[in-house]
């Protein structure tokens, strides 16, 4: 795993979308990405399985699987209790690690990075149809950073504002191995996946078809 995500990860240029919000395009290379989407394929065949969560009644057409603590909307807890009650899988000591490199980048401070320490990981797919509503992050009691990895296929990702879900937004295109990094004045942007782009995915990233996003949070609980 060290060689993966190691200190010689490739400096690609970055663009900071807000104050706070960054997106650095291809910081993962495809041995990186085939490699997480194996893990991934190992936590959704873990205690608790994949699903889609229900928002009002209504199930998300994204699918998630949780590491750490387990996200139902609006709360977390150890146990799914939505699902089978299982606890779910702890959150990985390299995952903290992978957070820390991820923020240092985006940032330019390795500070920052040195002092992040996210517990909880919601890892979405998406297939074809997928999207995911504008939205806030905002069921964690901190406000540390929120970190997202992609891979796979290409999203038109919208990011916004703090204040509603309309005007102003920036729509861009997260493509397999992109990073996108958004705290501080952005951390409670409403942002969302308007569409997935089918067959955008990178011969090689390790997922044929459909989108994985990892985003790292820190829940502030005890």
């Amino acid at each position: 795993m060290s060689a993966l995500f190691g200190d010689n990860l490739l400096h690609r240029p970055r663009r900071e979308l807000a104050p706070g919000a960054v997106w650095v395009p291809g910081w993962l290379t495809l041995e990186q990405q085939r490699w997480l989407a194996d893990r991934f394929r190992e936590w959704a065949a873990g205690p608790v399985p994949i699903r889609s969560a229900k928002v009002r009644g209504h199930e998300m057409s994204v699918k998630t699987v949780c590491l750490g603590w387990h996200w139902r909307p609006y709360e977390y807890t150890r146990e799914a209790v939505d699902v089978n009650g299982n606890r779910v899988l702890d959150f990985p000591d390299w995952m903290v690690r992978l957070g820390r490199k991820a923020l240092a980048e985006a940032t330019g401070d390795p500070q920052a990075g040195e002092a992040y320490t996210p517990d909880t990981a919601l890892v979405n797919y998406y297939d074809d149809q997928a999207r995911m509503g504008m939205h806030q992050d905002k069921d964690e009691r901190s406000l540390a950073p929120v970190v997202s990895l992609s891979i796979g296929d290409t999203c038109r990702f919208r990011f916004g504002n703090t204040e509603n879900r309309n005007k102003p937004y920036q729509d861009i295109d997260l493509a397999s191995g992109d990073l996108f990094v958004f705290g501080g004045p952005s951390r409670l942007a409403y942002h969302g996946v308007m569409k997935l782009l089918p067959g955008t995915a990178p011969e090689g990233c390790g997922l044929d078809r459909g989108r994985i996003n990892i985003t790292m949070r820190v829940t502030g609980l005890p």
